[in-house]
């Protein structure tokens, strides 16, 4: 296995709180030292960062790979292969393929498709219900034998109240969390995007904010009764960030995540009829967005995660009531959250790294999110002030569905290397 000797990078890591410039050396796809003046031994591998961000490989906790089922829109590989030029050096899969990641043998399907690969890391998340029909909850067990790292419907919210505690208190006793996807379908069934003025000049039936914290407020309230860890999906409302925060004063177990779109785009930019603003949860006011990047700031929102959602172009060419939600965000994500979140000083690098890898890391129990000898060899390598124009056309995921195509951004990973060994390099394709 090749050594590689990154040298002269700054190098954070939150998990140390160290910030500096320093060399790391990678030996047998661990960490093997860290500190100026590392020396090069005959035959390592030198990468040159002067100028450049080395930190833990970024930890994406929520993501559709849509293998099996959907491979036209993507797949295990050209997933993987989007996250490192992302700079992810790990990913977790959501379980709405199909058929639906329900059972022992379709959780080891994506671990062995994650293998032949070899590219970021793929942890799968098993559904909560057999067939995420919230009918029947999935044998937890067999799930996280198979390599599961948690439990989700995402997608589809786990509706019924009693189906969640007991899911809460399931995966309790297997040290998993219950990521939801929060809400309250009565309110938000037909909706095209956010309940709001846009919404009503447009003539589109609305999300209300309302749909979402209704389901925050439930799940929380379920978390302090079981003892159970849930994880709140892409939260998009100033009222769910009050309400984690709340959670979180009384000590019960709520992680929460929000994505770069919740963070950067409202739904002004859905007035133009625009299906690649068409997400779920829809994008909201202003307001939220400030909210979301307070709440990442005070850390009541944990992490950022992409919800990268691929569709195919003809699927989002239609009418805006019926083209699907989603769009795709491994290979934006830190771009956004530098040029939204960093240079207008809402986070530092060193805050910004640890919401997108060393606390992703943490709360899911993951290997990666540290530079500390003897952990694994997940490292990236950004440059933290390049400006570079989103162009779709070049993306490694096999979707184009963006609506970042042609806007410039700020930071981008120049190297990714997963088990110590390089899997991304900028401009060597």
């Amino acid at each position: 296995m090749t050594t590689i000797l990154i040298r002269g990078g700054r190098v954070i890591d939150p998990s140390r709180g160290t910030d500096g410039i320093a060399d790391v050396m990678i030996e047998d796809g661990r960490i093997a030292a860290v500190g100026r003046n590392v020396e090069a031994r005959e035959g390592v591998e030198i990468i040159e960062a002067a100028g450049k961000v080395v930190a833990p490989g970024l930890i994406d906790l929520h993501v559709h790979l849509r293998e099996p089922g959907q491979e036209d829109l993507e797949t295990v590989a050209s997933g993987s292969m989007a996250a490192a030029a992302g700079g992810f050096s790990a990913v977790c899969a959501m379980p709405n393929t199909d058929p639906v990641t329900d059972n022992q043998a379709a959780v080891g399907f994506i671990v062995s498709q994650a293998q032949r690969a070899g590219c970021a890391r793929v942890y799968p998340i098993g559904a909560v219900t057999l067939g995420q029909r919230g009918e029947q909850m999935a044998e937890f067990g067999e799930l996280v034998g198979a390599g599961a790292v948690a439990v989700s419907d995402d997608g589809k919210p786990v509706g019924s109240s009693h189906m969640m505690r007991t899911a809460l208190e399931y995966a309790r006793t297997f040290g998993i969390p219950v990521a939801n996807h929060c809400e309250e379908m009565s309110l938000a069934t037909g909706g095209a995007m956010h309940e709001g003025l846009v919404s009503t000049r447009l003539g589109l039936k609305g999300i209300p904010a309302a749909a979402e914290e209704i389901m925050v407020a439930r799940d929380i309230i379920l978390a302090e009764l079981t003892g159970g860890h849930v994880h709140l999906c892409h939260m998009s409302t100033r009222g769910s960030v009050e309400l984690i925060r709340r959670g979180k004063e009384k000590g019960i177990r709520v992680t929460a995540e929000a994505t770069p779109h919740h963070f950067s785009l409202t739904h002004d930019r859905c007035a133009a009829y625009d299906t690649n603003a068409k997400m779920n949860p829809p994008l909201r006011e202003p307001e939220d967005v400030e909210a979301i990047r307070q709440g990442l700031k005070d850390g009541t929102i944990d992490v950022i995660a992409s919800d990268h959602a691929p569709h195919h172009y003809d699927a989002k060419e239609r009418e805006f009531d019926h083209a699907p939600n989603g769009i795709i965000g491994l290979e934006t994500a830190l771009g956004v959250a530098i040029r939204d979140l960093v240079e207008p000083g809402i986070l530092t690098l060193p805050e910004l790294v640890d919401r997108m890898s060393t606390r992703a890391a943490r709360i899911f129990n993951l290997p990666g999110g540290t530079l500390a000898v003897g952990a694994p060899g997940d490292v990236v390598i950004f440059d933290p002030s390049e400006r570079w124009v989103v162009r779709p056309e070049r993306f490694r995921s096999k979707s184009r569905n963006t609506p970042y195509g042609g806007e410039e951004l700020v930071g981008r990973a120049h190297h990714t290397i997963v088990r110590g060994r390089r899997v991304f390099e900028l401009g060597a394709e």
